[in-house]
């Protein structure tokens, strides 16, 4: 095994890809996924606790950057400003377009990868709303604006994905203006 290449995590993520959508999530095996990375079955171990986690390994990353920059925000600003501002900074935390798109190809094929999804998805907005009450924002308030912002992200995302020249804080700034636009829309008079 080639021990001296870089990037251990990041081979073993597109190994894993490329094998999942040459065989699909069922038929891949572990030790496929680290012989295709020209790695051990332990390295692997090393990174991943299993194959699911290597599609999600990223989620990790996306946290920890939303969460500090939650807490890096001015202490005057709302709870929706300030997980706008956080999610612009999210492009730091993100894989590749390509690999983001053949990884959702992936998940939306397998229903124990969706369910896995939406468990990520769950975290993060947990880790949001706990950032936003430490600063001070009341817990109802902070899980409203929590899953408003995740509304507008998971729409930017996929916007983002459809459109390969998209520019994600515009598409951030459009998503956000959308679903104000539809809020306000509801809104009995």
């Amino acid at each position: 095994m080639a021990r001296w290449e870089g990037n251990a995590r990041g081979r073993l993520e597109r190994a894993a890809l490329d094998l999942f959508t040459e065989q699909g999530y069922d038929r891949t095996t572990v030790a496929q996924i680290a012989q295709r990375a020209n790695l051990t079955e332990r390295s692997f171990y090393r990174w991943f606790a299993d194959k699911r986690e290597v599609l999600f390994g990223g989620s990790e990353d996306l946290k920890e950057q939303l969460v500090s920059a939650i807490e890096a925000a001015p202490a005057d600003t709302g709870a929706l400003p300030t997980l706008l501002a956080a999610f612009a900074t999210a492009p730091q935390a993100f894989r590749p377009r390509e690999f983001l798109r053949e990884r959702s190809a992936v998940i939306e094929a397998n229903p124990p990868l969706k369910e896995r999804e939406l468990i990520k998805l769950a975290s993060l907005s947990e880790a949001l709303t706990a950032a936003l009450v430490h600063r001070g924002c009341n817990p109802q308030t902070a899980r409203l604006a929590t899953d408003i912002g995740i509304a507008v992200l998971r729409l930017t995302a996929a916007r983002c994905m459809a459109d390969e020249q998209a520019d994600f804080a515009q598409v951030l700034s459009t998503s956000a203006a959308d679903l104000l636009a539809v809020a306000a829309d509801g809104i009995p008079t």
